[in-house]
């Protein structure tokens, strides 16, 4: 048998790589041929040819985004969530092989992606995909644009765009008006592009910047992608013209009426209700303080490391962006601050219990130890996720408790951030962090909590036995494991 693959994820860092490994190590078991093509956040890698393609026969995507699938047609193909990729790809290969569809019609031979209808039904698939896909093409704005912001208040402070003509002041222009000022837009327009494909980018950017102008703030900029996406996705299935006037429907009838529709929609009945909405948050978040505030760090803390990343991290992970979107030069968002440093707290911390108590831990979980260091102060809680699959029951509460722990303090130590990834890497940046030292403090103590949880918790040597146990690879610098574990994640 001979398999091809796409796996993509939101953010196109760790899950990504993950799938990918995954697949190959449970073809191998099953002695099949494979290859994977990853859409990270580096673009494409491992690119299925035309000939891997024809020979294939069956044709998997495990993705959290939107992935084009005109190559396709003609080809038997499942489509499903990145999860069953990682933590039961051999099962996900043996039902491929059984049960995939044809997709599309075998006999269409051109491949655009007007003729290519959107698929559904699929498990796992939907709104939080076309979610995923409008924040996977955010994120790398958002991290620009923030980044660029701290750098120009280190060459210039506070009000570094008031000096015009200096370095700072440009670093600012590009950041905060160019960069920042493309994130929902972007968010908008590629929410519409993963519902109902091109036709759905435009709407979607429009109604995305009218989210920005009125005030509807990230979550207009949510709304304005959903509603241009299935307006245009209805009338792309409806709209009927002569034969000789078809060529008008994509370049401008199609474009245009979806437009003036979203358009219309967002200024007259989205714009006011989100942008009061947006000025209540704002100001609750900036009245927040006391036991409040250490409650929604709590709170916040544990929904990044209850899945290590997955939907319910996403969630709280959204949040703390969101928060970043009212922001005016030279102000941090608590609850972003919040959000990253709960989110380094489980790998680092079981890279710290690995260091400190190495016999409860197997050689192979002792060197996905020394990984989970680099991925923990990255802001990757995937480097978590071999630990969690091995042993759930120990390794997911040891987590949640250190990461709320940390979530708790940061907001009681009052830490902000004004940008939304880096980890410690930001740290150095003036202006990127408030509260820097005691930032770092609250990250310490919540990896030191998993730590110590989890060595109680693991109370029994671990044997170092050939069955059973979990074997830790790497491939592009990502952990990932074998199924041979008789522990499934998923329960």
């Amino acid at each position: 048998m001979k398999i091809v693959a796409i796996t993509s994820c939101s953010t196109g860092i760790a899950h990504t790589y993950m799938a990918a490994e995954s697949l190959e190590m449970a073809a191998k078991e099953l002695h099949y041929e494979i290859k994977v093509e990853t859409q990270g956040s580096i673009g494409v890698e491992n690119k299925l040819s035309e000939r891997d393609i024809e020979e294939a026969d069956v044709v998997i995507i495990a993705a959290t985004t939107t992935v084009n699938k005109d190559r396709f047609f003609g080809k038997r193909l499942n489509e499903v969530n990145i999860d069953e990729a990682i933590h039961d790809a051999k099962t996900l290969i043996q039902k491929s092989l059984k049960e995939a569809k044809i997709f599309g019609n075998a006999s269409t031979t051109a491949h655009s992606s007007e003729q290519a209808p959107p698929q559904k039904g699929k498990k796992g698939l939907g709104p939080y995909r076309h979610l995923m896909t409008g924040v996977s093409y955010m994120i790398p704005f958002v991290v620009t644009g923030g980044i660029l912001i701290a750098l120009s208040f280190a060459f210039g402070g506070i009000h570094a765009a008031d000096h015009k003509g200096t370095l700072a002041a440009s670093l600012n222009q590009i950041g905060s008006g160019t960069a920042f000022a493309l994130m929902l837009p972007i968010l908008a327009g590629f929410i519409a592009f993963s519902i109902a494909d091109r036709p759905g980018i435009v709407p979607g950017m429009i109604g995305g910047m009218l989210a920005s102008t009125v005030g509807a703030g990230f979550f207009g900029a949510l709304i304005a992608g959903f509603l241009a996406g299935y307006i245009a996705l209805y009338l792309r299935k409806s709209l009927k013209l002569p034969k000789a006037l078809q060529g008008l429907i994509p370049v401008l009838i199609l474009p245009l009426i979806s437009s003036l529709i979203t358009g219309l929609l967002m200024i007259y009945v989205v714009g006011e209700p989100f942008k009061a909405l947006n000025t209540f948050m704002t100001d609750w978040l900036n009245g927040l303080s006391g036991t409040n505030s250490i409650i929604l760090g709590v709170i916040i803390g544990g929904m990044m490391a209850v899945d290590m990343a997955g939907p319910v991290g996403k969630a709280a992970y959204f949040f703390g962006v969101a928060s970043l979107t009212g922001l005016h030069p030279g102000e941090t968002s608590i609850v972003m601050a919040a959000t990253m440093a709960s989110g380094m707290v489980p790998p680092l911390g079981m890279a710290f219990a690995t260091f400190i108590n190495k016999k409860k831990f197997t050689k192979e979980e002792q060197e996905a130890g020394k990984t989970a260091w680099i991925l923990g102060i990255s802001f990757i809680t995937e480097g978590a996720i071999p630990f969690a699959a091995a042993d759930p029951l120990r390794v997911i509460p040891s987590s949640v408790i250190g990461a709320a722990v940390t979530g708790a303090l940061s907001m009681l130590f009052k830490c902000g951030l004004a940008v939304p990834h880096g980890g410690i890497f930001v740290l150095p940046i003036p202006g990127a962090v408030s509260h820097v030292f005691l930032y770092m403090l609250a990250i310490l103590i919540g990896a030191c909590v998993t730590a110590i949880i989890a060595i109680v918790l693991k109370s029994q040597k671990v044997e170092h036995s050939n069955e059973g146990n979990i074997n830790y690879g790497k491939t592009e610098g990502m952990l990932n494991r074998n199924r041979k574990s008789g522990y499934d994640p998923r329960t």
